[in-house]
């Protein structure tokens, strides 16, 4: 099972979620508290599992990535680059099924 790993940062917390494999499979933006931070983590789990949530894109170097955004159109965590489309995929469908289950650990 995936788990939420809580950070704090030298200008607020993030949250990494991680797949049971210990890899990084989405990471957030920095919160000004650990309230935000954990508001951030409820909105991962409750829209993970809706394919339409997820922004495919490439990044600046071509390389494919995924933003998973809120119903509100704000980006709620943002992945890693793959090296292949079918990669990128392969991130999304470990997020959909990491997300709604995973457990909430600090570090």
């Amino acid at each position: 099972m995936g788990k939420f790993v809580i950070k704090n940062t030298a200008t607020g917390v993030k949250f990494d979620l991680k797949a049971s494999n210990g890899q990084v499979i989405l990471t957030s933006e920095v919160y000004t508290t650990k309230a935000a931070c954990q508001n951030g983590i409820d909105s991962v789990k409750k829209n993970a599992p809706d394919d339409s949530k997820y922004e495919r894109k490439e990044s600046t170097n071509g390389k494919p990535m995924f933003n998973l955004k809120a119903t509100n159109g704000q980006i709620i965590g943002t992945s890693e680059l793959y090296e292949s489309v079918a990669a990128r995929e392969n991130g999304i469908e470990s997020v959909k099924k990491n997300a709604p289950e995973a457990e909430i650990v600090e570090e």
